[in-house]
């Protein structure tokens, strides 16, 4: 397989990724989300999307605050709900069903869960968490950010 070379997209429209990269800073310093819910956050949406610079990327910032062995089994947390705190657990799934948006609608019971499990601020700011996510991942994989992983 050839390798494409494509656009470094913050290097091409800095304006925009500075403006990207404001969201993170608000989520990331501004917000009452716990670090490790946060990342946790970006790297089950990014494995959604199928980012593989951003799989890569937060699997790492997670590995600082959590175990392998969780970290190994984020994509089927809903199946060892012992391993994940009923905050984790809500946050994941409403990351779930904020990411497949076109196909949960965001239901009600799903927005019902979330709520009785985030201050309206923290839901707020949760689904502004997963909705940057969402951006970085549309930039990541298109643009075929590097990884760091090497064989």
């Amino acid at each position: 397989m050839s390798e494409n070379k494509r656009l470094v997209w913050n290097e091409v429209a800095p304006q925009g990724a500075k403006a990207l990269f404001g969201i993170h800073h608000y989520i990331t310093t501004a917000t009452d989300l716990p670090p490790e819910l946060i990342h946790l956050v970006f790297l089950r949406v990014s494995q959604i999307n199928g980012c593989a610079h951003c799989i890569d990327l937060h699997t790492r910032d997670l590995l600082d605050t959590m175990p392998f062995e969780k970290v190994a089994l984020v994509p089927v947390w809903a199946e060892v709900p012992h391993l994940f705190p009923d905050k984790y657990r809500a946050a994941l799934a409403w990351a779930e069903e904020v990411t497949l948006v076109s196909e949960t609608h965001a239901s009600d019971e799903a927005y019902a869960a979330a709520s009785a499990a985030f201050a309206p601020k923290d839901l707020v700011d949760l689904t502004i968490t997963i909705a940057a996510m969402n951006a970085f991942n549309r930039l990541g994989a298109p643009f075929r950010l590097p990884v760091k992983a090497r064989a």
